[in-house]
């Protein structure tokens, strides 16, 4: 289960910090992001984290946006700088699981945290 907070109405130019909390098994998580979505727009990638550390993050944020993480909270962070009017949206936390059937067959699965609105003025 994941759990978002942070999100807030900021002017352009300002800062905003979200967390993501996973609990349950989060020991099976491979992988742990944000994504954001406008309306009548697709949900896009922001920035991901894997287990091992490498991150990922999307153009428009690349620079701006930094996603980090606390393993011994299983908290995820995307810390956001010089945020844009176009960052308004609303942000969704999502891990990627990966666990094992009794047979050894990989199992794969997605979880998603309920949205934070980010509003961005200009």
């Amino acid at each position: 289960q994941l759990q978002a907070s942070g999100g807030g109405l900021v002017q352009a130019g300002g800062s905003l910090r979200l967390s993501c909390a996973a609990s349950g098994s989060s020991s099976s998580i491979t992988g742990m992001g944000w994504y954001r979505q406008v309306p009548a727009k697709q949900r896009e990638l922001v920035a991901n984290i894997l287990r091992g550390g490498k991150t990922d993050y999307a153009d428009s944020v690349k620079g701006r946006f930094t996603i980090s993480r606390d393993s011994a909270k299983n908290t995820v962070y995307l810390q956001m700088n010089n945020l844009k009017f176009e960052d308004t949206a609303v942000y969704y936390c999502h891990a990627d699981s990966l666990q094992w059937t009794d047979s050894g067959e990989p199992v794969v699965s997605a979880s998603w945290g309920q949205g934070t609105q980010v509003t961005v003025s200009s």
